[in-house]
C-alpha cells in the first residue's frame, strides 16, 4: 500500500518503523538468563524458579530430547495445562532444534488424532491427568506416537534425583530434567524458514489447519509488543509481575505472556483456569502489574460487588483479546482499577498482534487501534478484491513480519489465504478511518444476509449490550423461509435484573439498529458457551439451529 494513515497516530517516543529484532527463540531465554539470573521466571503453588534454574533445566531437558531423537525437521507436540512444564519444555523442544506443536487440553479426541496424524507429531509431551492421558491412550495404541513424555505435578522436587533416561514408549518427563547431557541452543540458519511452532487454527470452518510460525515470525511479533509497551514506557524491564491465566497453548498467550514476559524479566505466576476470586485476590496480594484476558473476564469483573473496594493499584496494564469488548466494560474497568485497557487484534496467523489501542489518550470505543511496528492494513472488496478507500466496508487483509509462513502441507489452502501482493485475507470485515484506526464489523463467515442486506452480529450485539440488564449476548442467523436469514440473541441477562420481553427488547433496541438488522428472536440461557481461552463461542449456538432445521 502506498500511504500509510496510521503514522500520524503514533503516541510520540513511539514509531511504526522501529527496528524489530529477529532472533531465534531460544536467545530470549538465554539473555534472560544472563540479565536476571536470581529473579524468579514462574511461579505456581509452591513450585518458583528463578531464571538461572528455569535455563538449567531447560538445557537438560534439550539433552534428553536429543536422545530420544529430536533434531531439525521433528515435530514435538506439548499437550499441556498451565504448568511449569509446558515452558521447560517449550524451550527444549526448541533447543534440541525441534518444532512445537500445541495441543489444548479441550479438544475432542478426534481433534487430537487429526492434529497428530496431520502434524506427523511423533514425540508427545503431556500431564499425569486422567482426562489427558484418557483421551491419548488410543492415539497410542494405534502406534501413532512413537514417545509419550508424561509430566508429574512433583517433578521439581525429584528433579536433582537420578532418574536415568531409558527410551522408549513412555517416558517421564522428571528423567529428562535429570538428563546428564546439556544441550547448548540449536541456532537455525535461517530464522524465516526454521519453523518454531505449528499452531492449529480453531477450526470453524472445517479441520483444523497447521500455521507455520517461524522463528524470525515470533520474534518479530515479542520485538512488536516490546515497542508497543516497554518502548512506550507502559512497562518496565526486570519488574513486571504477569498473572498468566489464558492457557499458554494459545498464541495470544504464548506471544505476550510466555515469550515477551521472559523476554523483559517479568515473573509468571501461572494458574490453570480463571477463578475471579483467585485473581482478584492475588491482584492485591502479589501486586500484579501485567494482566491479560477475554472481554468475559473484565464482564466478570465489573461485576464483582466489592471490586471498588479493592486496591488494584499495582496493574499498570492490561490486555483484552479474542473479541471486541463491550465500550460499557472497558469504561467501567478502566474507571475501577485506574489501569491501561488495552486492545487489539489478531489472529493466529499474524502471531497474535497486527493493531494495538495506542495509550490512554488515544482510546475510541469499538476500534482495535492502529497497526504495530512493521504491519502494513488494508480494506479489500469483498466481490474483486480491488484497494478500498479510508471508511469503506471491506476485507481487512494484513502484511508483515510476524505474518506465517502458509499453512501446514496445505499449499492450496496457502495460496487462497494471500492476495496477489503478499497480504494475508483475515476474513474479517471492518474499515479503517483516515487517521489509521481500524474497526471491525464483523467476520465473513458470520455476516447475515437478510432479505438481500448485509447484516453484522457484532452491530446488534454491541446495541444488546447497551440494556443495562445484559451480561453476554450471542447474536447468530436463523432460517427465515421469507428473509433467507433473521438475526436471533441468545443472552445470559445479569443475576436479579429484569428480563425483557423481545417487544420490549425490540423497542429499546430501535434507537441504535434499522429495520433490516433488527433482532427477530431472542432466548435466555443461563451461560452462553466459551472457547478454550474463555470468548464467547458462536459454534454450538449454530449447531443447535442447524439440527433444528
Amino acid at each position: 500500500m502506498t500511504s500509510r494513515p496510521w503514522l500520524g497516530s503514533y503516541p510520540e517516543g513511539a514509531s511504526w518503523s522501529a527496528p524489530l529484532r529477529l532472533t531465534a527463540l531460544t536467545a530470549l531465554l538465554g539473555d534472560a538468563e544472563r540479565r536476571w539470573p536470581q529473579r524468579v521466571a514462574v511461579r505456581q503453588g509452591d513450585t518458583g524458579l528463578d531464571y538461572a534454574a528455569l535455563a538449567q533445566h531447560v538445557r537438560r531437558v534439550a539433552g534428553g530430547l536429543r536422545e530420544l531423537g529430536v533434531r531439525p525437521g521433528v515435530h514435538v507436540g506439548l499437550y499441556l495445562p498451565n504448568v511449569p512444564q509446558y515452558i521447560v519444555a517449550f524451550f527444549a523442544v526448541l533447543q534440541a532444534g525441534g518444532t512445537v506443536v500445541n495441543y489444548s487440553p479441550l479438544d475432542a479426541g478426534q481433534t487430537l488424532r487429526h492434529k497428530v496424524e496431520d502434524s506427523r507429531t511423533r514425540l508427545m509431551i503431556t500431564f499425569d491427568a486422567p482426562e489427558l492421558l484418557q483421551k491419548m491412550a488410543p492415539i497410542v495404541q494405534d502406534g501413532l506416537l512413537q514417545t509419550l513424555v508424561v509430566a508429574r505435578a512433583d517433578d521439581f522436587a525429584h528433579a536433582a534425583a537420578p532418574t536415568p533416561l531409558q527410551p522408549g514408549p513412555r517416558v517421564a518427563f522428571a528423567a529428562l530434567l535429570a538428563a546428564e547431557a546439556l544441550a547448548a541452543p540449536h541456532v537455525p540458519a535461517d530464522l524465516a524458514q526454521a519453523i518454531a511452532v505449528l499452531q492449529y487454527t480453531g477450526g470453524t470452518t472445517g479441520q483444523p489447519k497447521g500455521a507455520m510460525l517461524s522463528h524470525a515470525n515470533l520474534s518479530a511479533a515479542v520485538s512488536q509488543v516490546w515497542h508497543t509497551l516497554v518502548g512506550s514506557g507502559t512497562l518496565a524491564e526486570g519488574e513486571e509481575r504477569f498473572l498468566a491465566v489464558l492457557p499458554l497453548f494459545h498464541i495470544y498467550a504464548l506471544v505476550v505472556n510466555l515469550l515477551f514476559g521472559l523476554s523483559i524479566g517479568a515473573e509468571l505466576s501461572l494458574h490453570q483456569r480463571f477463578d475471579l476470586e483467585a485473581t482478584l485476590r492475588e491482584f492485591v496480594e502479589r501486586k500484579t502489574t501485567v494482566f491479560l484476558g477475554v472481554p468475559t473476564m473484565y464482564v466478570a469483573f465489573v461485576g464483582h460487588p466489592d471490586i471498588g473496594r479493592l486496591d488494584l493499584s499495582s496493574l499498570k496494564f492490561c490486555n483484552s483479546g479474542g473479541a471486541p469488548i463491550a465500550a460499557e466494560v472497558y469504561q467501567a474497568f478502566v474507571r475501577m482499577a485506574q489501569c491501561r485497557l488495552q486492545e487489539g487484534w489478531g489472529m493466529t496467523e499474524t502471531c497474535t498482534m497486527a493493531t494495538a489501542s495506542p495509550g490512554f489518550s488515544h482510546y475510541r470505543p469499538g476500534s482495535c487501534g492502529i497497526p504495530v511496528p512493521g504491519v502494513d492494513v488494508k480494506v479489500i472488496d469483498l466481490q474483486d478484491q480491488h484497494d478500498l478507500p479510508e471508511g469503506e466496508h471491506g476485507e481487512l487483509c494484513i502484511r508483515g513480519p510476524n505474518v506465517m509462513a502458509g499453512y501446514w502441507n496445505r499449499p492450496d489452502a496457502t495460496a487462497e489465504a494471500f492476495t496477489p501482493d503478499g497480504y494475508l485475507r483475515t476474513g474479517d470485515i471492518g474499515y479503517m478511518t483516515p487517521d489509521g484506526f481500524v474497526y471491525i464489523v464483523d467476520r465473513t463467515k458470520d455476516m447475515l444476509i437478510c432479505g438481500g442486506f448485509n447484516v453484522y452480529p457484532r452491530n446488534i450485539e454491541e446495541a444488546i449490550y447497551r440494556h443495562p440488564s445484559v451480561e453476554e449476548v450471542i447474536v447468530i442467523g436463523i432460517p427465515d423461509a421469507y428473509r433467507g436469514q433473521s438475526p436471533k440473541a441468545f443472552i445470559k441477562f445479569k443475576p436479579g435484573a429484569p428480563r425483557p420481553t423481545l417487544e420490549a427488547m425490540k423497542a429499546f433496541l430501535a434507537d441504535y439498529l434499522g429495520k433490516h438488522e433488527m433482532l427477530q428472536a431472542m432466548e435466555a440461557r443461563d451461560e452462553l458457551p466459551k472457547t478454550a481461552v474463555g470468548k464467547l463461542s458462536k459454534k454450538d449456538l449454530q449447531a443447535e439451529v442447524a439440527a433444528r432445521a
